[in-house]
């Protein structure tokens, strides 16, 4: 499967996670674990319905001085975290790329 896409995979902790990778392969969102396969793909669902919406994202500085965000559900949980980025306009294109891919990517479940 191509990028972007979702794909769901299980953890050393017998959890299920997801993460997002942009049209160039590049990981742009993880997810928390989950318990079930079905609860993942709740939050794979989450983020497309919620990736669109500005409100939804919250940068953050690390301790370290880089930045990162989270996508939050309408509840304010975290449904996904970004990886590091050494700027905040780093980190704005990070957001900019979920919104533009979240929508339409596909889902590879590697647990099946």
């Amino acid at each position: 499967m191509n990028h972007p896409k979702f794909e769901i995979y299980e953890g050393n902790d017998g959890q299920f996670y997801f993460r997002l990778s942009a049209r160039n392969g590049q990981n742009i969102l993880s997810s928390q674990g989950y318990a079930s396969r079905a609860g993942c793909e709740n939050g794979i669902e989450s983020v497309k319905n919620n990736g669109t919406n500005d409100d939804r994202f919250e940068v953050k500085e690390a301790a370290n001085g880089k930045f990162f965000f989270n996508l939050l559900a309408a509840n304010k949980q975290v449904i996904g975290k970004s990886q590091m980025y050494a700027t905040s306009e780093t980190c704005q294109s990070g957001i900019e790329a979920v919104k533009r891919v979240a929508a339409e990517a596909g889902v590879k479940d590697t647990t099946v």
